[in-house]
């Protein structure tokens, strides 16, 4: 007999959960797996809400099995320690992502890229190791490998620093990767969501001249005056386009939504790089003769590996990095999807979990 999710482990725990498509979250009572040697328990403060949370609960990428508890952006105090545990102590400040396992022998794992693992266990919505099912951060403690946890640095927030467990280290990685950190030269980030302001703030700290690009016209003195872009463009203004062609040399696509590759194909230099991380649920259309005659690259990436995230936290506190965000209680949630569905957050909403989950 399937045991139900209160009591497919001992250790009880209670969070939140959608049930089915319509994406409706509400009290959830289950358990997590007993603290094994390699384990750290912890107690979690904050988790942020990410799109992929949205696209989740109502399965619209056709692989959510529900009930779903979502959230990867979690940080937390340690309150228990495996016995192979040295990395931490109890009441460490620490963070746990995207992912929470992965087979640890195969090559990507080898070069600390456990996030291209093919065996790799998400945080949510996905299968332990011990054939259980993997709760997300939307709950009150998680326990996870140690080689999975990351340590959140003494100077850094932790309500603005979750974010970074997914949105920092999503546009991190392949500007890293793809030698998007060259002082001087011209990033545009389009899109100015949860994962571009984020891309605004680094490719300011590595020294790039940096312009937004954008469909809403609102966002432009936000970008400039707060965000600290230099130029902001707006993606519907044809002669404002027209001026932009041929500027760029990198551009990070942060949208989510279906959008056409064309235009910003040629905003980008000779041997430009467009690199995309957003997820939109469709295929979206590649036209060929730009990338052809200007010699382009288009690429992608998909977060990053622990010792990756860890270098991009800490470079983050370095520079005074921190997503801007809205702290929610655990109740608004549903109002929270929502709204982010309709872009309606500056710029991540995060739940101030410990503060706000009554059973």
């Amino acid at each position: 007999m399937v045991k139900s999710p209160e009591e497919e482990h001992p250790q009880k725990a209670f969070g939140w959960a959608a049930r089915d498509p319509s994406g409706t979250l509400s009290p959830f009572h289950f358990s997590r797996r007993e603290n094994g040697d390699e384990d750290v328990t912890v107690k979690i403060l904050y988790c942020g809400v990410c799109h992929s949370d949205l696209h989740s609960v109502k399965n619209e990428w056709g692989i959510t099995r529900y009930p779903i508890v979502p959230g990867h952006e979690i940080v937390g105090i340690v309150i228990q320690l495996g016995n192979n545990v040295k990395k931490f102590k109890r009441g460490d400040r620490v963070g746990v992502g995207v992912l929470v396992g992965s087979c640890k022998t195969c090559e990507t794992c080898q070069q600390d890229l456990e996030n291209y693992c093919p065996s790799m266990i998400f945080t949510y919505n996905s299968t332990s190791q011990d054939g259980t099912r993997t709760y997300g951060g939307y709950s009150d403690i998680v326990v996870v490998d140690q080689r999975y946890v990351l340590r959140i640095p003494d100077n850094m927030p932790l309500d603005a620093g979750a974010p970074l467990l997914c949105a920092g280290i999503t546009v991190y990685s392949p500007m890293k990767y793809y030698g998007m950190t060259e002082p001087g030269k011209h990033l545009g980030v389009a899109g100015l969501g949860g994962l571009g302001h984020v891309a605004v703030k680094l490719g300011k700290a590595f020294g790039l001249k940096v312009t937004v690009i954008s469909t809403s016209p609102n966002k432009e003195d936000e970008a400039i005056n707060k965000l600290g872009a230099d130029c902001f463009l707006l993606s519907t203004n044809p002669e404002k386009v027209q001026a932009a062609l041929g500027t760029m040399d990198y551009i990070i696509d942060t949208v989510s939504a279906i959008h056409s590759l064309g235009p910003l194909l040629a905003m980008l230099k000779l041997n430009g790089k467009l690199i995309t991380v957003g997820l939109p649920d469709k295929p979206l259309e590649l036209p060929i003769f730009p990338l052809v005659m200007g010699r382009k690259l288009i690429g992608g990436s998909d977060i990053g590996g622990i010792k990756e995230t860890q270098e991009m936290l800490d470079f983050c506190a370095k520079h005074n990095i921190t997503a801007d965000i809205e702290l929610i209680q655990m109740d608004y949630i549903n109002t929270a999807m929502k709204r982010l569905s309709k872009s309606d957050v500056k710029y991540r909403f995060v739940i101030d979990v410990a503060n706000s989950l009554s059973q």
